[in-house]
């Protein structure tokens, strides 16, 4: 008799010479918390505050983000223990609409969500880190954008090399990282702390905006949600968890609720150092508050930290990103050697060499506008939560198609919890239209984005499917190997 796994494949199962489950839940975890932190919370606080315009909405953008991202949280932990595969988001779709609908995701993961998430954290790195370079070497000052798209070409170099080392051996040096990407975070809000004990006033003392309107409101939310963005591609991982059936919930879970809480300590220190003008006009607010806080010198250390803790949150996104790439070349022919495993580094290495090159495509991209990190947060973030989107109505349909599938975790309030996210991740995804037309560059980073998507669908319908293996085959494989 054939089991309930058998029973619900429509995508290629996984097999050896494929992830196996080697990784704890706290790396995971951890992985999570690296990705999202570097991304958004040393430069999104700026834009944030730039839309909200005062203190209660800047609190209530922050507290909004974290629920709809716990939410979110739950439904991708009932996908992940009950679909476990490195294709994350790629295989829920497969399972619930089709793999040729389903490529689409994998393509615009590949062409925008996560290269373009790779890049502009390069931008931020050259941010932080180039005044430092300038100030040292006079020689080496440039044009701030120019100056930020060559530290993105260098990290995205580096770190491409060291993942192509392999997922074992890179573990330590992951969890080094992220560890100091924490030590930053509870510094900021020492800042903030030193500042109260001193009784040193804010930067800037004026309330800012009184009220706030919905589409300002809506044009903040799109970066507070881009500084919770990235939790939902450890996903990919669930078939690597060493738990298979509750570690991935405990794993997303408790990285929400961790980040949430330090995304808002963070908030209070720097509106406590700069007031809310101050953080709007600020291009590295994290050192303009240590040297408010702790002189010059403190300026430079945070930045230096800043710049770990963004190096993590690259690395960690490299190595996520691939496998939905590395899954859906397995499902479609004529993507040949993206589909390989190699089992020896643990890691897709075809897929992250190609991860690399579209990034750095993107940097080019980036450094042709006036600013290269919100030109790519335009270009990115409607598509990232569009299919947001349909991974959330993902978990309502296969409830519906596969009523008998063993769920090791269901969504509680079932389905208003998944109604909600769905409603929500809809609302991001027309606030990031919104937000990239209202740019000078947003009407040619739409077009772009557009352009990917049709090209992706035309893809989806003219590449051949790979025949699904039957149990019997997968096993005579597995003996073979």
């Amino acid at each position: 008799m054939t089991n309930w796994r058998e029973r619900q494949m429509d995508v290629r199962p996984e097999t050896e010479g494929a992830p196996t489950r080697t990784l704890s839940v706290f790396f995971v975890m951890m992985l999570s918390v690296a990705m999202v932190v570097g991304m958004g919370v040393f430069q999104s606080p700026t834009l944030i505050a730039a839309n909200a315009g005062n203190q209660q909405a800047i609190y209530w953008a922050w507290l909004a983000g974290g629920l709809i991202s716990l939410i979110g949280a739950l439904c991708y932990a009932e996908l992940a223990t009950t679909f476990p595969s490195a294709g994350g988001e790629y295989h829920f779709q497969g399972l619930a609409y089709g793999r040729r609908v389903a490529f689409l995701s994998a393509w615009v993961k590949l062409a925008v969500i996560n290269t373009t998430s790779i890049a502009a954290l390069g931008f931020v790195l050259g941010n932080y880190l180039h005044p430092l370079l300038a100030e040292a070497v006079p020689a080496a000052a440039m044009p701030e954008n120019t100056a930020s798209a060559l530290w993105a070409v260098g990290a995205i170099a580096l770190l491409t090399a060291f993942n192509l080392l392999g997922t074992r051996r890179g573990a330590g040096g992951n969890l080094a990282l992220t560890f100091m990407e924490i030590a930053g975070l509870v510094v900021l809000l020492l800042a903030g702390v030193a500042l109260v004990m001193q009784a040193i006033p804010p930067a800037t003392t004026g309330p800012g905006t009184p009220t706030a309107s919905l589409a300002a409101f809506g044009g903040a939310m799109v970066f507070v949600m881009l500084a919770f963005g990235g939790w939902n591609e450890i996903a990919t991982l669930s078939a690597e968890v060493r738990d298979g059936r509750r570690g991935m919930v405990r794993a997303l879970v408790g990285s929400i609720l961790l980040i949430t809480v330090l995304y808002i300590a963070v908030t209070w220190a720097f509106l406590r150092g700069l007031g809310v003008e101050g953080l709007a006009q600020s291009r590295s607010p994290a050192s303009d508050l240590m040297e408010r806080a702790f002189g010059a010198a403190a300026g430079v250390a945070i930045a230096l930290a800043v710049g770990f803790a963004v190096i993590s949150s690259i690395n960690a996104t490299i190595m996520v990103g691939a496998r939905t790439t590395w899954s859906c070349a397995r499902d479609f022919g004529g993507m040949g050697p993206l589909g390989k495993w190699d089992a020896r580094r643990g890691a897709p290495v075809n897929a992250i060499w190609l991860q690399a090159a579209v990034a750095l495509g993107l940097v080019w991209l980036g450094a042709t506008s006036r600013d290269g990190f919100e030109a790519l947060v335009a270009y990115s973030a409607p598509f990232y939560w569009g299919f947001m989107l349909a991974t959330g109505l993902a978990v309502i349909v296969l409830r519906v198609r596969r009523p008998h599938a063993d769920r090791p975790f269901r969504v509680p309030l079932y389905p208003v919890l998944p109604v909600v996210f769905c409603v929500a991740a809809f609302a991001m995804t027309i606030s990031g239209v919104n937000y990239a037309l209202s740019l000078p560059s947003g009407p040619l980073s739409v077009g772009i984005g557009l352009a990917v998507l049709v090209s992706g669908i035309a893809l989806a319908a003219t590449l051949p499917l790979s025949p699904v293996p039957t149990r019997a085959e997968e096993s005579a494989r597995a003996g073979a190997e």
